[in-house]
């Protein structure tokens, strides 16, 4: 079979004329042969295959940059870059959603037709930190009061400073009477300024470029929650009697299992676990973005949150157990600094524990 001409090729391949002109500039998709005269393009008929994945991964929305390299690959891997740029935008478009829904819910309680009418509830609270069995020295910090609950995990020579440093800028709404509707713009403003403070500790230090600490925080009001995370500490809800976790770790094998590289339980044993891709520090911390979100309080629910010196050695099924059975907060994260220590305690350990309910309730 002859050349094609680029109006039978454009036809066959799904792509217009217009595109493959682009991608002939851009050294995707190069023509068979130009003519010297006319300067017309033609095409070989082999070419259609990779023209129509050229055509499907723009379908996809897949970037020029990341089609030319998949166009490189073996079909193998080629499948394998497919699937974890799908995984991405899977991610992506969960995030948004988040944040689509809680546009929804914020608009919507600005509407007193549509704003439900909710009582008052109060936190029981209680946070502990240990240094575990193997470190020298605690770099976490665990905190807990009337409206703000946080756990800060640092890394670094200047750990221990960079993760308290945070949470004592955070401390300052524990006390400041935050309307419920402002909850998300103060914890923002809050993070922001623990960015800083973490900054300033690191560059007093001798490595300032390795410094940092995980955060994961709420702020309270008495209808709602506003969590804040960035690292891979973690917060779970405990709601009629099963466990949900409310965090994503910012991680590298996280990312992986995200992208389909890594199977969840591969990535539980894998080397560099801990190596997190976002955290408060000293180095990049202005770009640093954390996630952020509104939770509805429910009477009965129990938050717990933790560093990873806790759910990187204790399972899920037993800290579902632990925070079940026991309904004491003071009592449960003892427990649960005990479960970790009997599995060896590696890290550092801090847990608060929060449970939601009437005001002047004892249970």
């Amino acid at each position: 079979m002859g050349l094609l001409t680029i109006g039978t090729f454009a036809k066959a391949s799904r792509l217009s004329p217009k595109a493959l002109r682009l991608y002939d500039e851009l050294g995707l998709l190069t023509p068979a042969r130009v003519d010297p005269v006319t300067g017309y393009r033609l095409y070989a008929p082999d070419q259609l295959d990779r023209a129509r994945l050229v055509a499907w991964l723009r379908r996809l929305g897949m970037p020029l940059a990341r089609i030319q390299h998949v166009c490189t690959l073996d079909p193998a891997a080629a499948a394998q870059e497919v699937r974890a740029f799908w995984a991405r935008v899977e991610a992506d478009t969960a995030a948004r959603r988040d944040l689509a829904s809680f546009l929804v819910d914020h608009l919507s309680r600005k509407d007193p037709a549509m704003s439900p009418i909710t009582r008052p509830l109060e936190i029981r609270y209680a946070a502990l930190s240990d240094t575990g069995l193997v470190r020298e020295s605690n770099q976490d910090t665990a905190y807990a009061g009337s409206r703000l609950l946080a756990v800060a995990d640092g890394f670094g020579t200047g750990g221990a400073a960079a993760g308290a440093a945070a949470i004592d800028v955070l401390k300052r709404l524990d006390t400041d009477n935050v309307p419920a509707g402002s909850l998300l713009n103060a914890l923002e403003d809050a993070v922001e300024q623990a960015g800083r403070a973490v900054h300033g500790v690191a560059e007093s230090g001798p490595s300032p470029q390795e410094v940092g600490t995980t955060l994961t925080a709420m702020l309270w009001t008495g209808s709602q929650l506003a969590l804040v995370h960035i690292g891979d500490s973690r917060a779970y809800l405990l709601r009629a009697g099963e466990l949900f976790r409310i965090t994503h770790d910012h991680t590298m094998v996280q990312s992986m299992v995200d992208e389909g590289r890594l199977s969840p339980e591969e990535a539980a044993s894998h080397p560099q676990r801990s190596l997190l891709i976002r955290a408060l520090g000293a180095e990049g911390a202005a770009e640093v973005t954390p996630d952020m979100r509104l939770h509805d309080a429910r009477q009965g629910d129990r938050y717990l949150l933790c560093s990873d010196g806790l759910s990187s050695v204790v399972p899920a099924e037993e800290i579902h157990r632990t925070l079940v059975a026991i309904s004491d907060p003071e009592q449960a994260v003892r427990e649960l600094i005990a479960l970790a220590n009997r599995s060896g305690g590696p890290d550092n350990i801090s847990c608060v524990v929060a449970d939601v309910m009437e005001p002047g309730s004892d249970h």
